[in-house]
């Protein structure tokens, strides 16, 4: 249903309003239900995942593009706007001139996680960038979900979705309640595998574990807090040249999680 736009007041606007403002919209999408894909591909991935949409919310030139799409939910409003008023509205250049707001999913539920074979869990990682990343980098590895602390950047943040191109659709996560939570993998089967810097790691090219792994990830400045370090089993780190102490925590799950998987 195309709706043509010219007030970046509309109220039917509202879901697209001021998208770099993380707190803001952290606090909207979570009251309100709701994720924003952004770009061709990635609306095409929610799609593909079965995510319901709202709205859309695209420059002219996209129609074509994605008429396939909107041809599916015809009764869905596809507000139709200048690149002019998407900046106004979203507070930055939409330069793939295409967004769409969609319900968001629930969470995947502990059941379906501990019956996987490799999890990443993550502790207070705060940059949705590396949250997305993480996301691309284990499900591009065949791991089977990602736990997120209470304290983590948001899976379905629109910068976390597109760094993993789509892949917090479709990967299971959920997120815990506190860390009490990590005792849940442990009564599974899981062995916590720390990913840290600690004086008495085991290099990761000599640490080959059994049976199921849980990948724990710390906060990009500080690493794993005490208490997480303390509640695994085994700490890892990844041999490096030196002068050089770490890695940015989405690179450092690529490499940890390529040796594990």
């Amino acid at each position: 249903m195309l709706v043509e736009v010219t007030d970046a007041a509309d109220p039917r606007l509202g879901d697209y309003v001021s998208l770099r403002d993380s707190k803001l919209r952290r606090n909207l999408e979570q009251a309100e239900g709701l994720f924003i894909a952004e770009g061709e591909k990635i609306i095409r991935r929610a799609a593909e995942a079965g995510a319901r949409p709202r709205s859309f919310l695209l420059q002219e030139r996209w129609l074509a593009g994605l008429d396939d799409v909107l041809a599916g939910h015809a009764d869905v409003p596809c507000y139709v706007v200048s690149a002019e008023l998407a900046e106004r509205v979203s507070g930055f250049h939409v330069h793939r001139g295409a967004l769409a707001s969609y319900v968001r999913p629930p969470e995947a539920p502990w059941e379906q996680l501990l019956g996987a074979k490799r999890l990443v869990v993550c502790e207070d990682i705060v940059d949705h960038t590396n949250i997305g990343s993480i996301l691309r980098v284990a499900a591009a590895l065949g791991w089977g979900g990602v736990v997120v602390s209470a304290t983590c950047a948001d899976p379905l943040y629109r910068r976390a979705v597109k760094s993993s191109m789509g892949a917090s659709l479709q990967l299971p996560w959920r997120r815990m309640a506190d860390d009490d939570e990590l005792q849940l993998l442990r009564a599974a089967g899981f062995t916590l595998v720390a990913a840290t810097l600690t004086p008495g790691s085991v290099a990761l090219d000599e640490y080959r574990p059994e049976g199921r792994v849980a990948l724990l990830l710390g906060n990009e400045g500080h690493g794993l807090s005490r208490r997480w370090q303390e509640a695994a089993d085994v700490a890892v780190t990844i041999p490096m040249a030196e002068g050089i102490d770490s890695l940015n925590v989405a690179t450092a799950a690529a490499v940890m999680a390529y040796v594990l998987r």
